[in-house]
C-alpha cells in the first residue's frame, strides 16, 4: 500500500558528506513522524535522527552536531544530511513513517535500507 523509497547511500571517506533521502509512494492521508535508523554489522538497529510534523527534531548523541534531518511535507520528504563521517557510521541506514489514512489508524512502514560506508 505504502512504499517509502531511499537513497543517497554509498561509499565516502572519513570526513566526507552524504545526503539522504526518502519519498514515500503509494495512497494516504498525510505523514506523521518521519526518522532515519541504522544498523551496522553485528549491532542492532538504532535511531539516528527523527522529526515530528512540527519539527521538533532528536538525535542520537553519536551523531548530535554532525547529522541534521530535516522534512518537506509538500513533498512528503525526509532527508538526513550527514557530515564529517567517520567509520563508526557505516550501516545500513532504514527511513521509518508513521502514516496516516482517512479511514484507518495510523501504521509504520519501513524503507528497504541504503548502505553508506565509511572508509578510513
Amino acid at each position: 500500500q505504502v512504499q517509502l523509497v531511499e537513497s543517497g547511500g554509498g561509499l565516502v571517506q572519513a570526513g566526507g558528506s552524504l545526503r539522504l533521502s526518502c519519498t514515500p509512494s503509494g495512497r494516504f492521508y498525510s505523514i506523521n513522524g518521519m526518522g532515519w535508523y541504522r544498523q551496522a554489522p553485528g549491532k542492532e538497529r538504532e535511531l539516528v535522527a527523527s522529526i515530528a510534523l512540527d519539527g521538533n527534531k532528536h538525535y542520537a548523541d553519536t551523531v548530535q552536531g554532525r547529522f541534521t534531518v530535516s522534512r518537506d511535507n509538500a513533498k512528503n520528504t525526509v532527508y538526513l544530511q550527514m557530515n564529517s563521517l567517520k567509520p563508526e557510521d557505516t550501516a545500513i541506514y532504514y527511513c521509518n513513517a508513521n502514516v496516516n489514512f482517512l479511514l484507518n489508524a495510523a501504521m509504520d512502514y519501513w524503507g528497504k535500507g541504503t548502505l553508506v560506508t565509511v572508509s578510513s
